[in-house]
């Protein structure tokens, strides 16, 4: 089988899968599991058969025209390149783990099988964006994911908070996209085609006409799906979906995207010095704002998320520098440890029945009822943390290393400023990661108090998919650097000494006063537990999580739980913490900038629609049913009364007849 028909099979197994998870999924529920699981798992498996074959060489491309367009083609066409096939690769991977740990931690859920379906078509979605060669093609992809996060997001739909994300993450991401769209007509029109080679072709001759305006359109979607500032505000809020479906959407599809999208079109921004300041200011604002609400956070999911958030940042600071290949470098690296945070966080949830750290933190031994979890959870923070000889290290690494590079001047595709802010940010962001990450780990794991209940051993399905990703969160870095250079564009992704040392440094510094905090404040720590903390019945983790949303969930509403004294963030933040723990009031800004005027907007025309706009319609009606009573009580049925009418008539007109004789 050729490499272009394995090729074309990745995204339509996932496809397929959905289409019969959904029509078999009530009539025929013993093969929902097989359905969700298997074509996903195949679909892996002939990616990284395409990666073996594409090997880092000249890129894999074919194209059909779909119908005639009259104007700028459009086309169903292949485009898998070095980039292509790894993310591909770490999509179906992390994708096939969600689906395996699913079929335990949703076991008991009577939406299963919709959810199932749900996560297959979102990962065809994903690997269209990633294969396919035409913008349009990729829209489609792009927008299929939109819709997948709002349904699963939304799962849990009885609760009001769910509800609520689900539509916060589709109104957001929409008012990005709609600039992006734009951009991507804008594009085509000045390139002369949808296809991606050709419109870099076009970008390599200067065929662009307005490459600040595009860089900036395209930029405003790219801001909502991969949730960088100003519009990341959604995927906090997100966390209400089952975490299955929060390690997909932050490993490894719908916020991946937008960095893929960059990484695919750089000609596109380093056309244009402006668009490249913007993308690093965006880039810089986004990592240090995220790292201090993360040590902010109570909840367990929404500091994975901030956590999200900042990680993409140093991805879009890697593209706003013009190096490509530490962004995907990163986006790799990310994907693995990101996916087992968020994995390893819902068997903690499960076992400690609660999304609060404050709740967790009085609870004992709850890494001795959760092993797995505790130490595969460790792997991944240390990851997280960019501390040696961990994958995120490397990748880390590669990104300053690549500012650094900027700032010295020895590129000429982004400016010194790019380069420093970047560089900045990127040294900020990591002495905060490694507080929040060593708060999260001192929080979850080594409280005192309750007794944590104990469920008995987490599902196979679980625990094992969680050692699958531990595996390259530890050693993906050391081997990743040396040979992805020849699957890119050539760069060299080793660490410089210089970043390296600045970078360790400055996360070992972030760790230890994070340590150094939690235990000034441990002797205040009350050792009470909270009421949330209840022994659940053991059965479907997901059934757990979704009453922690509803009953105890602090960050999906005001904070509701009990502040915890041990807390170092507290202590770190200072007064800066009630602020950066709502987001620095960015959605308040957003309710009374845009959410107020337009319902204010929309208050006033329900007014004129019913007391201007309807009143002219009901006096319309109104004035002919007068008219028609006022004839209706003339019409008598008396003939008398008619003959009398007929000669009064009569008369009045002879007078008047010899009124007007007269007077002539």
């Amino acid at each position: 089988m050729t490499t272009t028909t394995l090729a074309v099979l990745v995204p339509l197994l996932p496809f397929l899968g959905a289409v019969a998870g959904l029509l078999l999924g009530r009539n025929a529920p013993g093969f929902v599991r097989p359905l969700a699981v298997l074509p996903t798992l195949t679909a892996l498996a002939l990616a990284v058969v395409v990666a073996v074959r594409q090997g880092g060489d000249a890129a894999l491309t074919a194209a059909t025209e779909l119908t005639p367009t009259g104007s700028v083609p459009i086309e169903l066409s292949l485009y898998v390149d070095g980039f292509a096939a790894l993310v591909a690769v770490l999509v179906g991977t992390v994708a096939t783990c969600v689906q395996i740990y699913s079929t335990g931690y949703l076991r008991e859920d009577p939406r299963y099988p919709s959810y199932a379906a749900l996560v297959s078509l979102f990962t065809s979605a994903m690997f269209l964006v990633v294969y396919t060669g035409d913008l349009i093609v990729l829209l489609v992809g792009w927008e299929v994911m939109g819709i997948c996060s709002y349904f699963l997001v939304g799962h849990y739909w009885e609760t009001p908070e769910a509800r609520a994300a689900s539509l916060k993450a589709f109104l957001v991401t929409k008012l990005g996209d709609v600039p992006f769209l734009i951009g991507l007509f804008a594009l085509a029109t000045d390139a002369g085609s949808f296809e991606i080679t050709k419109v870099l072709d076009a970008v390599a001759h200067g065929g662009l006409d307005h490459p600040t305006v595009v860089a900036l359109l395209l930029l405003a979607g790219v801001a909502g799906k991969s949730a960088q500032f100003p519009l990341h505000t959604w995927l906090p809020d997100a966390m209400a979906g089952p975490t299955p479906v929060s390690a997909l959407i932050h490993a490894a599809t719908m916020v991946a995207a937008g960095v893929y999208f960059i990484a695919r079109l750089l000609p596109v921004f380093e056309a244009s010095q402006a668009a490249m300041v913007v993308l690093a200011v965006m880039a810089a604002v986004t990592m240090v704002g995220s790292g201090l609400a993360a040590l902010a956070q109570d909840d367990i999911k929404r500091v994975l998320a901030y956590s999200t958030i900042g990680q993409l940042g140093y991805m879009t600071g890697a593209l706003a520098v013009g190096d490509r290949s530490a962004a995907v470098f990163h986006l790799l690296s990310h994907g693995a440890f990101k996916a087992l945070l968020f994995l390893a966080a819902g068997v903690i949830i499960h076992a400690a029945g609660t999304n609060s750290l404050a709740a967790m933190s009085r609870t004992s031994r709850l890494r001795e009822r959760i092993p797995d979890a505790y130490w595969t959870m460790t792997v991944a923070l240390l990851a997280l943390a960019a501390i040696p000889p961990f994958s995120g290290f490397f990748s880390k690494e590669s990104v300053l290393g690549a500012a650094e590079h900027v700032t010295t001047g020895h590129t000429e595709h982004a400016p010194g400023a790019a380069g420093w802010l970047v560089l900045v940010a990127g040294l900020t962001t990591a002495l905060l990661t490694a507080a929040y990450a060593t708060r999260l780990w001192l929080l979850a794991f080594h409280g005192r108090g309750a007794e944590a209940p104990d469920h008995g051993r987490q599902p196979l399905s679980m625990t094992v998919v969680l050692w699958v990703l531990a595996v390259p969160s530890l050693g993906l870095g050391a081997l990743a650097y040396r040979t992805l250079p020849d699957w890119f564009d050539g760069n060299d992704l080793a660490p410089t000494v210089t970043t390296s040392v600045l970078g360790t440094g400055v996360a070992l510094a972030g760790a230890l006063l994070a340590y150094a905090a939690w235990r000034h404040l441990r002797p205040l720590a009350a050792v009470a537990p909270l009421g949330a903390v209840a022994a659940h019945p053991e059965g479907d983790a997901g059934q757990v999580e979704a009453e922690a949303i509803a009953t105890h969930a602090p960050a999906y509403g005001d904070l509701a739980s009990a502040p915890d004294p041990a807390d170092p963030g507290r202590l770190l933040l200072g007064p800066l913490h009630r602020h950066a723990a709502v987001g620095f009031h960015l959605d308040a800004v957003y309710a009374a900038l845009f959410v107020r005027p337009v319902q204010g907007a929309a208050d006033l025309v329900r007014f004129l629609d019913r007391e201007v706009v309807d009143t002219y319609v009901r006096g319309a009606g109104a004035l002919p049913r007068w008219l028609g009573a006022a004839v209706r009580r003339a019409q008598t049925g008396n003939v008398q009364t008619y003959v009398s009418a007929l000669l009064a008539g009569t008369v009045v007109l002879a007078v008047a007849v010899l009124l007007v004789a007269s007077g002539a």
